[in-house]
C-alpha cells in the first residue's frame, strides 16, 4: 500500500530502522516489492535522478512506481533521491512521491543552506518529507574518499539553518561498493544523533556488513539506503541464466534476475526487522 514518509519515519521505534531500495527499472520495483510483501515490513522505494536520467523523464517510472505501491500489502514510501535540481525536486507531489532527498552537497555550505531551506520550506507547505545530505558521502563521481565524515556540530547548524526532517551523513560508506568491507564510526554516528533531532539516513550500505548496519540502527541510523546489492543480484542471476541457455525472451532471464533482486531485498528486511 502506498504510504507517507511521515507517518513511517515518525512511527518507528527507538533504535530501528528502515530499508530504502533504488528502483532503476520496473523490475526492481516489483522486487522490492514482493520482498515487503513476503515479509510485511515497510520499505522506502527509491527513484534517483540518475535513473530519471536513464529513462530520460520521470513520469513513466513514477507512475509503474506508484502503481505497483497501490497494489502491494505492506506500506511503501516513495522517494526522490538524490535530486540536485530544484524545479525537480519541487515535481515530488505531481509524480506521486511523498518524499525527496535533496543534494546540495556539491555546494559550498552557505550555497548548500540556502538551496536546502527552500526545498524544505517547500516541502513542508505541501506534506514532503524533506532529507538532505551535509558532506558528500565517500565515493560519489569519485569527489571524495571514504575517510569523509559529518561534524556533529556542523550537522546540528545544518539541520537548525534548513528545517529538513532527515539528514543522511558520512560515516564511513561509500556509494556504489560490490564488497561488504566497509567500517562505520558508530561512536560517531551516537554523536550525531545527539546533536540533531532528525531521523539520520546511511547512504552506500550496500558496501556494509549486515551486523554492522544494526550497529548502525542502534546508534541512530534510521533509514539505510540500499542500491548496488540489488543490481549484483540482478546482474549475476541474468549471467547465470545466460551462460547456461540459448535464447532471446528476455522474460527468460529477467525472472531469475527480479527474483534475485525480491531475495536480497528481503535478507536485508530479515536483517534489519
Amino acid at each position: 500500500m502506498l504510504s507517507s514518509a511521515h507517518d513511517l519515519f515518525r512511527g518507528l521505534p527507538p533504535g530501528t530502522s528502515v530499508a530504502a531500495f533504488n528502483a532503476i527499472t520496473l523490475e526492481h520495483a516489483e522486487a522490492i516489492a514482493a520482498a515487503a510483501d513476503e515479509t510485511g515490513a515497510p520499505v522506502v522505494m527509491q527513484l534517483s535522478q540518475n535513473a530519471i536520467a536513464f529513462h530520460e523523464r520521470p513520469e513513466a517510472i513514477a507512475a509503474a512506481m506508484v502503481a505497483v505501491a497501490e497494489t502491494a500489502s505492506a506500506p511503501i514510501v516513495l522517494h526522490l533521491d538524490h535530486i540536485t535540481d530544484e524545479e525537480l525536486a519541487l515535481r515530488t507531489v505531481d509524480l506521486g512521491f511523498s518524499s525527496v532527498m535533496f543534494d546540495g552537497a556539491t555546494r559550498d555550505y552557505e550555497e548548500n543552506v540556502a538551496a536546502t531551506r527552500r526545498v524544505a520550506t517547500w516541502g513542508a507547505d505541501h506534506g514532503i518529507w524533506v532529507e538532505a545530505e551535509l558532506g558528500e558521502i565517500g565515493g560519489k563521481d569519485g569527489a571524495h574518499a571514504p575517510g569523509v565524515r559529518t561534524d556533529p556540530e556542523e550537522a546540528a547548524r545544518f539541520v537548525a539553518d534548513t528545517a529538513v526532517d532527515s539528514l543522511a551523513v558520512a560515516v564511513g560508506s561509500s556509494h556504489a561498493m560490490t564488497t561488504q568491507s566497509a567500517s562505520l564510526d558508530t561512536d560517531l554516528i551516537e554523536r550525531i544523533a545527539a546533536s540533531v533531532d532528525v531521523p539520520l539516513v546511511l547512504h552506500g550500505s550496500s558496501g556494509v556488513p549486515d551486523e554492522t548496519l544494526l550497529r548502525a540502527a542502534r546508534a541512530g541510523m534510521r533509514k539505510i539506503n540500499i542500491g548496488t546489492a540489488l543490481n549484483i543480484a540482478f546482474t549475476g542471476a541474468v549471467r547465470e541464466w545466460l551462460d547456461a541457455h540459448d535464447g532471446v525472451d528476455p522474460r527468460r532471464y529477467i525472472a531469475p534476475g527480479r527474483d534475485a533482486m525480491a531475495r536480497t531485498c528481503a535478507h536485508y528486511l530479515e536483517v534489519l526487522r
